[in-house]
């Protein structure tokens, strides 16, 4: 897996979020038996960095915890049997690994909602993390029905990385 990881802001956490992100992505990939390397972006950035770009790309005037933006089109989530190496589109030409498309985390809101929450910011970031990947994975939570299908995979996929609310 090639996991790209781009600061825009000052990164105050207190553990190491560089690992716990490429191990979390990685988990994620093998939880939903995804059958090909991939490739995947993340950026931290601050309040401010995600307001506008989720003001650009969404049109909402406010700051988010977290933005997906997904490279692949799925029919159904997690069905992952539309990739084709012969096809190449989905394919990095110079690595030959799926891209799967962009993580957006703001810094600050990790902070605030593990205070708000009452768990850590490195359980809060995994959270995020993880909840992007599915994003990735074509899931969603539109509907009542698609989100509890996305909560059950988040809650599988933190208890078995041992990662729970309580998480220190």
């Amino acid at each position: 897996m090639s996991f790209y990881l781009e600061e825009n802001c000052y990164v105050s956490f207190d553990f190491e979020y560089r690992t716990l992100a490429r191990t979390v992505a990685e988990f994620s990939l093998e939880h939903e038996n995804f059958p090909y390397a991939a490739e995947v972006n993340l950026m931290l950035t601050d309040d401010a960095g995600i307001h506008e770009l989720n003001r650009e790309y969404r049109q909402t005037d406010r700051a988010t915890d977290v933005l997906s933006f997904p490279l692949l089109s799925y029919e159904r989530a997690g069905d992952f049997s539309f990739l084709n190496e012969e096809s190449g589109d989905d394919f990095n030409p110079d690595t030959g690994e799926v891209m799967l498309g962009d993580i957006i985390i703001s810094v600050e809101h990790v902070l605030r909602q593990a205070e708000t929450y009452g768990h850590s910011p490195r359980r809060e970031f995994a959270f995020l993390i993880v909840h992007s990947m599915l994003h990735l994975f074509g899931y969603d939570h539109m509907t009542d029905e698609e989100a509890a299908v996305m909560e059950e995979k988040q809650r599988q996929i933190l208890d078995a990385m041992n990662i729970s609310r309580e998480d220190g």
